[in-house]
């Protein structure tokens, strides 16, 4: 407790002294440290920023914070986190990151991962009050209670969210929590009263009795951060009131009062841990800084070759029967993989059959998921942390936007975010696209550009059976994040497989659908339909190359540019609107990369989805989608002198 205090007053001092850049602190909330004590080594820790007292406790020196407090490169993040975001994989402490409701859904995933492996293992998952009105706690809550997880819910109430006073604000005061879940309400300023309320919530979670709330009401004795004056929106009074309940001069003047501790003692003591922490901020303060030329490192790792796919060669296979064999083999032979999502299970299996008999053979490891995108995502996040091979379903790519956070705050950056330390092994298959007439404004988009606009998330959009099951293969023995899209429209169709041994396809390798000499379609997914019908009917009078990407992140850029030298002509056909779009991305790279603007024959077009939703009605559908006729119009284009 007192290492943690000091630690924070350090960090005070060094930044009005303009060493350093910012400072979160946990005063007030050092009785939490104790949770130590009942914590074992192979729990797991979801914290969030003011955690400082309890991570030193669990066995992060005061060293390392100081480290992340200069952000160093020898530093858990290697200086790419703000200080207070502690992770520790030895620890199993997670990394923390600043949405402070955002750990709660993968505090859950590991827990639900410990359940199913058997364990007696706990998570514990912290969280501000203000984070208690995200909508990410009430998934977590209900997705706990629903799968009775060894999870518990330490919400460290200090009544306010910056300078916002939370009295009115918290649902555990308005009576919204309580009915399915255990909620313990106790004074968190004295580590005794802490254990006396953790003790049994941590046993019963052992027990796999399921989760429990523990309400902390305690005081932020510091500003909300170094960036805040707590002066400005609390009294005097109140300030003074807090600090006569100061946790630390509670402890101390009880020990001394029992005779544990003397005045001088307790004098020594504090001498000593100034002395200690000095040194160690001294100390950091001379390690070495991060290197500019590292910012990229630790984004995605490589993928190795997989070996060849699990598919039978030499006969007709449709996407939706090709993935459902992967999917099978996969279960049958790693019992780390995971299925989740709406209706996936049996009979139904999926709304597209993708998931079609995988569940009566795996009871327990296809699951029915709750219509909430965001528990899907989030449980994928935790689970593949610890360990699992999560292989989920967003049921249409519309309905990806309550996972959002999930995805871009947490899967994308977990790698990233604490050098390599914690990674997410995780596949999330989407189908996704129109031409199909009947669905409207939500069943019909694309989106691949959000995804990959968003750093440390592959993406892929086979456009072949052959193609799913290869991609799903590769994406299936990779240890970060894929986002896979399937497009509905090609679900279907058969394709021949030639004979023989079916090769995974790398991340970032293109295909050449049909060779030409005159000019060069890219696409991707359901657009490949509508480039190679441009290329037969055109055959005639025009040679044109059909380039089909497969991979977006990463894209086969050196196959492109050798196309493009041999056609001097370049048009992107893409399903998703226009602005801000991947076939814009691809276009504007090649134009101003000079090695590639010399071979340019003609302006480069562009045949997109406009800036418009697509309607109910098939006319609306189809005025709204690239066309076989509006690609043959832009290759005819490019071919003018």
């Amino acid at each position: 407790m007192l290492v943690s205090r000091e630690g924070d007053r350090r960090e005070g001092v060094l930044l009005r002294q303009s060493k350093g850049w910012f400072h979160v602190g946990a005063m007030g909330h050092e009785a939490l440290a104790v949770l130590a004590e009942i914590l074992r080594k192979d729990d797991y820790l979801f914290g969030y920023y003011r955690e400082r007292p309890l991570v030193l406790a669990r066995g992060v020196t005061n060293k390392e914070l100081a480290l992340a407090y200069f952000a160093k490169r020898n530093s858990s993040s290697g200086g790419r986190q703000m200080p207070g975001h502690h992770s520790d994989r030895s620890l199993n402490i997670w990394s923390v990151p600043t949405p402070t409701g955002s750990v709660v859904l993968p505090a859950c995933g590991a827990a639900w991962a410990m359940q199913l492996q058997g364990k007696d293992t706990i998570s514990v998952a912290m969280i501000g009050d203000a984070a208690t009105r995200e909508g990410e706690f009430f998934e977590a809550l209900c997705f706990a209670a629903q799968m009775q997880l060894p999870v518990v819910f330490m919400v460290q109430d200090n009544r306010y969210g910056i300078s916002t006073c939370t009295e009115t604000m918290n649902p555990f005061r308005m009576q919204m929590v309580g009915e399915g879940i255990d909620v313990v309400h106790l004074d968190a300023r004295h580590p005794d009263r802490v254990l006396d309320a953790a003790a049994p919530a941590f046993d019963r979670a052992r027990r796999g009795e399921g989760p429990s709330v523990l309400m902390c009401d305690l005081d932020r004795l510091c500003d909300h951060t170094s960036s805040d004056d707590q002066r400005v929106y609390r009294s005097v009074e109140e300030i003074t009131a807090m600090h006569d309940r100061d946790p630390i001069d509670v402890v101390a003047k009880e020990l001394i009062e029992s005779g544990e501790l003397t005045p001088a003692g307790w004098d020594e003591m504090k001498a000593e841990v100034v002395a200690e922490v000095d040194r160690d901020y001294q100390e950091a303060q001379q390690a070495p800084d991060p290197r500019a030329e590292e910012l990229t490192d630790h984004l995605l790792a490589p993928v190795i070759d997989p070996g060849p796919v699990p598919l039978e060669g030499g006969r007709d296979w449709r996407i939706v029967d090709a993935v459902n064999a992967i999917f099978k083999y996969q279960l049958d032979n790693d019992e780390r993989t995971m299925f989740f999502g709406q209706d996936i299970e049996d009979p139904k299996g999926g709304v597209f059959g993708l998931t079609k008999g995988l569940s009566t053979a795996h009871p327990s490891r296809v699951v029915n998921s709750p219509l909430a995108e965001a528990t899907i995502v989030g449980a994928a996040c935790g689970m593949a942390s610890y360990g699992m091979r999560p292989v989920f379903e967003i049921q249409f790519v519309d309905f990806v936007g309550p996972a959002w956070n999930q995805l871009s705050q947490n899967l994308a950056t977990l790698r990233w975010r604490t050098v390599s330390d914690w990674n997410c092994p995780a596949v999330f298959y989407m189908p996704y696209g129109a031409y199909l007439p009947g669905g409207s404004i939500w069943h019909s988009q694309a989106n691949e550009s959000l995804f990959a606009h968003t750093p440390g998330l592959r993406v892929v959009l086979p456009s072949t059976p052959e193609d799913a099951a290869a991609l799903m293969w590769t994406a299936l023995h990779a240890e970060d994040p894929t986002i896979f899209l399937i497009p509905k429209h090609r679900f279907r169709k058969p394709f021949p497989v030639a004979p023989g041994e079916v090769p995974a396809v790398p991340f970032g390798k293109a295909a050449i659908r049909r060779e030409g000499t005159d000019a060069t379609i890219v696409t991707w997914g359901n657009c490949v339909e509508q480039a190679t019908e441009a290329a037969e009917l055109l055959a005639a009078e025009i040679s044109v190359e059909v380039i089909d990407l497969r991979s977006l992140v990463p894209w086969d850029r050196a196959l492109v540019g050798q196309s493009l030298e041999k056609t001097g002509r370049l048009i992107i056909v893409q399903e998703d609107n226009e602005s801000c779009s991947f076939g814009q991305k691809i276009i504007s790279d090649m134009v101003s990369d000079p090695g590639s603007w010399d071979t340019f024959m003609s302006p480069p077009q562009l045949v997109s989805r406009g800036d418009v939703h697509i309607g109910f009605n098939p006319i609306y559908e189809y005025a709204a989608l690239p066309s076989t006729e509006q690609v043959i119009d832009a290759v005819r284009l490019t071919m003018e002198e």
